[in-house]
């Protein structure tokens, strides 16, 4: 591989230029000048991590280096080499430790934030839940509260909170995976309380030190915090009121299970398994729907090809399992929508725990990786316009995509446990959609600017204009 650039990391500003002196130990890829302490550089990840990694890897190349504080962290942009340090290093790498101590503030210890022998005990417990077989069952709820969610919607053209009704129905789907349970009252306190989570979290990560909860600037993250694991705990604290033989078949019966058949989960780690499931579970998919109804308002062509396609297959039915691999061009539009619009466009960093090899360069223990997803997703060279929506970049027969330069789910050991359920999930609402609605961009709206707020969302509240099938969109 050759180097990205010709300039020289500002660390080691006397080092030679030639390109394999260059590589030797002590030496970096180019990036950005740091400054003493790389404040100016936390400053700029802070207030747009995404937008500020993809300005350095358009200037410095495909492997960037930069200096925070005392840490070494390199932006991996090449899609083989993030591949290569995704799925041929999974057991020299750790996530970012304190990374995890901001996560483990909500999720505690559960497969999100354990590592090493606990985090593959516990990701075996749960991968039989989401499984292709498992998720097959999962069908009918799915079905079921999308069409008690629709039957809310607008009867009469007009413009509609589409990304928070999205929201509160992939809410509403995880609550009956994980609880057996549907909405209630207090809903959109959780929505509120998990909004406000996300923003704390997200500021935490580009903070000098991370302060304990308890500090007196932190009661509304507290709050919100309490809120959630109230909801938790009220769920925990009715199914153990139960007899076993009366435990609906879902998740927390299912953990509950385990534990009392001998493996080693304590009462506190249902609690944050739950935590996690009901917090990733919806979150990502509520995001991930939440774009894709603005790509398809944004793009009436694939959204009528989609509303075709959808009505050829079904007839009208809601989808079943067996129906949904019919739905291709659906899925071509949820593919494309997740390529520009990654639930979770930067992957968590990881701490290399010895020297790590990753293309022609020999990187030392405790150095960082961070691999941006969007920056891959938006590369032109592998993809032809790649900021327009072209949900045929899926189809069969088109150029094939390099191996890396697709992952929205990630890659490797820690690939998304859920992303089957995911996309089951997000097919079938996708097809009651467009079998219900129309969908346009109201008059005078501009695109929304994407954020990170641990996934990425609107800057604002997204409106789109929402019209029952057949009815005058105008």
């Amino acid at each position: 591989m050759e180097s990205p650039s010709s300039k020289q990391c500002p660390f080691n500003r006397s080092a030679p230029s030639d390109t394999a002196r260059a590589r030797t130990a002590g030496t970096w890829p180019p990036g950005p000048w740091a400054g003493l302490t790389g404040r100016r550089l936390l400053a700029e990840m802070s207030r747009d991590l995404p937008g500020a990694l993809a300005a350095w890897q358009a200037e410095y190349g495909d492997l960037v280096h930069l200096r925070l504080w005392h840490e070494h962290e390199i932006v991996v942009t090449d899609p083989a080499l993030a591949r290569e340090l995704l799925v041929t290093h999974p057991d020299a790498l750790v996530r970012w430790e304190r990374g995890v101590r901001i996560f483990s503030q909500v999720h505690g210890q559960s497969v999100l934030t354990t590592e090493g022998e606990t985090w593959r005990a516990r990701r075996q417990a749960l991968s039989p839940d989401f499984s292709p077989k498992a998720v097959q069952r999962l069908t009918q709820t799915i079905v079921d509260a999308t069409s008690q969610a629709f039957a809310q919607w607008p009867a009469e053209a007009g413009d509609w909170p589409i990304e928070s009704a999205l929201t509160l129905l992939a809410m509403d789907v995880i609550l009956r995976m994980v609880f057996s349970s549907c909405l209630g009252e207090d809903v959109h306190v959780a929505e509120q309380a998990i909004r406000v989570i996300g923003a704390a979290t997200n500021a935490e990560f580009f903070s000098a030190v991370s302060l304990p909860d308890w500090m007196p600037w932190k009661r509304t993250k507290r709050r919100a915090l309490n809120s959630l694991k109230g909801l938790i705990e009220r769920h925990l604290q009715g199914r153990l009121g139960l007899a076993r033989d009366a435990w609906p078949d879902d998740l927390l019966s299912r953990l509950l299970r385990l534990r009392e058949d001998g493996a080693a989960l304590s009462l506190q780690d249902v609690r944050d398994e739950c935590m996690t499931s009901f917090l990733a579970g919806h979150e990502t998919t509520a995001a991930a729907l939440g774009w894709w109804a603005w790509c398809m308002a944004s793009n009436p062509a694939a959204q009528r090809h989609a509303r075709e396609e959808v009505q050829h297959v079904l007839r009208g039915d809601t989808p079943t399992i067996e129906a949904l691999p019919s739905l291709e061009y659906v899925g071509h539009t949820i593919k494309e929508s997740l390529r520009l619009y990654p639930a979770v466009p930067v992957l968590f960093s990881r701490r290399a725990q010895g020297v790590v090899q990753l293309g022609d360069w020999t990187f030392p223990a405790r150095t960082l990786f961070v691999v941006p997803v969007n920056v891959i997703h938006r590369d032109s060279r592998w993809y032809t316009d790649p900021e327009a929506f072209q949900p045929e970049r899926f189809a069969t027969g088109a150029p094939e995509i390099p191996r890396g330069a697709y992952m929205p789910f990630g890659a490797g050991a820690r690939v998304c446990l859920g992303q089957h359920l995911a996309m089951t999930e997000m097919t079938i609402i996708a097809a009651m959609l467009l079998q219900r609605f129309e969908l346009s961009v109201p008059s005078g709206s501009t695109p929304p600017r994407a954020v990170l707020n641990v996934t990425l969302r609107p800057d604002e509240p997204m409106l789109l204009r929402v019209a029952p099938v057949g009815a005058a969109v105008a």
